[in-house]
């Protein structure tokens, strides 16, 4: 009984079940596939049409000779019932690709291209096929991905439009591709974080296009920063994109076209006093290779009253000068993963400190002097094009030593965990963006070395429901030497025209800060939620206006600022 069970329906996608309908379905496809064969294609289609539960061979052949008519819709309708009858039948949803292809439905012909891929997984012609889909998306990545797999697509020019300051040496080893070779996906992400570490080109676009003999022509369309930045309006755009905070940020990029850059940052708020600066230049002409030697000096006051638990009166003045300067080396290994090292000196002054203060408390405001360094790598976890899905990861050790007494040796761990995920085929109309962080502080340390959760633009560990300010002076929100922080948000593109880029959306953070001492920290988990606007100026600033809420307190905060 088993191998009649087993025998029927392995007949049943031909049609064979019933001995009557088997006779006319085969010689009805006998004849479809005689029209076919002369490519008399309207009456090979008439002929194959027939009743709902005809064999899937009779589907194939009038699929097929509907395609050829161009009646696409028809022709989708028909593989569709093959794959209904016969799921394990590539050739079913491979032709019906091809007439969603020619519907201009890139998304069903994508899917069934994978599906394919999941019943044949070399077959070269699905794999060319959907690399070329992904192609006329923009997504060059994951065309890459499918056409690697069959040797293509084998270059016969690069080019760089327009043509850039750089020298000559550092983009040509930044370009880790040449004709006559093939374009490998691991290639092209390696050139994107080669130019990135350059740091003078801040947008690019790459296409490919068929050129001769089966080659494509690579073509890549750079945005490059020299002198002020891309252009003159950009580059004031960006000196003065901080003066309603009381900021201006000098910056010259690709000094002598050897991509040497100089930025900083001069601001003149009373309670946060701040100079820094940095110049980056690759070493050895390696675009691999680069060095960061910086310099930031502050004078800031502190608010303390609601982040310092410790008995006695609050610290509502402390002012605290601060001076760092060190360097930092960053190389790029691959594509897919890079890694930095780097040395700082610190000195630090703090005034109007109660002096009275209980023993646990006092290494928080010894003045001293510090010296650490640092190790930390980022490597992409994984990559997915098709579904334009990202996650990263990254690690830091630091170590290093306080000068003070009652003060020594202090190390820390970091790591971070960040996704991105664009669901549509193209552009970036809709982006949900996860980030993960913690860390966590051994040994004594002073108070600006604690970690903060909240909105401030010297901190990046946002709660974007709590103010890190108290009245313009700093250390009003969660203080501690051990942290984890998740932020979470949705933009939605609701303007892009010329000059303007414009994203709004919901957001969600969640976190929590802690000391060992008990005299900082949150005390329970935090939970914020709001809604940012992110608006983007001829590709270069960003301005950022956030409402959030502490869902805790039921405050409500708003805060701007600006980014490059």
């Amino acid at each position: 009984m088993k191998f009649h069970t087993f025998f029927f329906a392995a007949l049943s996608p031909l049609g064979l079940l019933h001995p009557c309908a088997a006779g006319d379905d085969a010689e009805r496809l006998a004849r479809a596939k005689q029209f076919y064969e002369k490519q008399l294609w309207a009456e090979a289609a008439r002929e194959a049409q027939g009743p709902a539960d005809q064999s899937a061979e009779l589907d194939y052949y009038e699929g097929m000779a509907l395609s050829h008519l161009e009646r696409w819709e028809e022709a989708r309708a028909a593989f569709s019932n093959g794959v209904n009858k016969w799921p394990t039948d590539a050739r079913f949803p491979t032709e019906r690709a091809g007439a969603e292809y020619k519907l201009n439905d890139y998304r069903a012909a994508k899917a069934d291209l994978r599906r394919t891929l999941r019943l044949e997984p070399r077959d070269s012609y699905v794999l060319e096929f959907l690399g070329t889909i992904y192609l006329l998306e923009g997504n060059t990545e994951a065309a890459l991905k499918y056409w690697n797999r069959v040797q293509k697509p084998k270059l016969a020019a690069v080019a760089l439009v327009p043509a850039a300051k750089t020298s000559k040496t550092l983009l040509d080893r930044a370009v880790t591709f040449a004709p006559p070779g093939e374009l490998l996906r691991d290639s092209f992400l390696q050139m994107d974080a080669l130019l990135d570490n350059l740091g003078v080109f801040p947008r690019r676009r790459d296409e490919l296009v068929p050129a001769q003999d089966d080659t494509y022509q690579a073509t890549l369309k750079l945005s490059e920063r020299s002198g002020w930045g891309a252009t003159t309006f950009d580059g004031l755009l960006s000196l003065f994109s901080g003066v309603p905070y009381e900021t201006v940020f000098p910056s010259w990029y690709g000094i002598r076209g050897e991509a040497v850059n100089f930025g900083s940052l001069a601001r003149w708020d009373d309670q946060k006093r701040r100079i820094a600066a940095n110049v980056e230049f690759p070493l050895f002409h390696q675009p691999a290779k680069k060095l960061r030697l910086f310099f930031d000096a502050r004078n800031e006051n502190w608010n303390l009253i609601g982040s310092f638990a410790a008995p006695g009166p609050a610290i509502t003045d402390l002012n605290v000068k601060r001076f760092a300067g060190g360097a930092e080396f960053h190389q790029v290994e691959s594509g897919w993963w890079d890694w930095s090292t780097g040395v700082e000196v610190i000195s630090r002054q703090f005034a109007n400190a109660p002096t009275n203060l209980q023993t646990a408390a006092a290494p928080f405001f010894t003045d001293s002097r510090s010296l650490d360094a640092w190790l930390s790598a980022h490597r992409w976890l994984t990559r997915i094009p098709e579904r334009r899905f990202t996650l990263d990861g990254t690690g830091e050790v630091r170590g290093g030593r306080g000068y003070a007494t009652g003060l020594g040796a202090y190390g820390s761990l970091q790591g971070g965990l960040a996704a991105r995920w664009l669901p549509k085929a193209t552009g970036d109309d809709l982006e949900f963006i996860t980030r993960l962080r913690g860390a966590d502080t051994f040994g004594d340390v002073p108070l600006d070395m604690l970690y903060e959760l909240g909105v401030e633009r010297d901190n990046d560990l946002w709660l974007r429901g709590h103010d890190a300010t108290a009245g313009g002076r700093k250390g009003a929100a969660p203080l501690g030497r051990r942290y984890v922080l998740c932020n979470s948000e949705l933009n939605k593109t609701a303007y892009n025209g010329g000059f303007f880029h414009v994203q709004v959306g919901p957001f969600f953070d969640t976190g929590a800060v802690a000391d060992p001492t008990g005299l900082f920290g949150s005390q329970k988990w935090l939970f914020d939620t709001g809604v940012q606007a992110r608006i983007r100026v001829l590709g270069s600033v960003s301005v950022v206006l956030s409402y959030g809420r502490d869902l805790r307190s039921g405050k409500g905060l708003f805060f701007a600022t600006s980014t490059r």
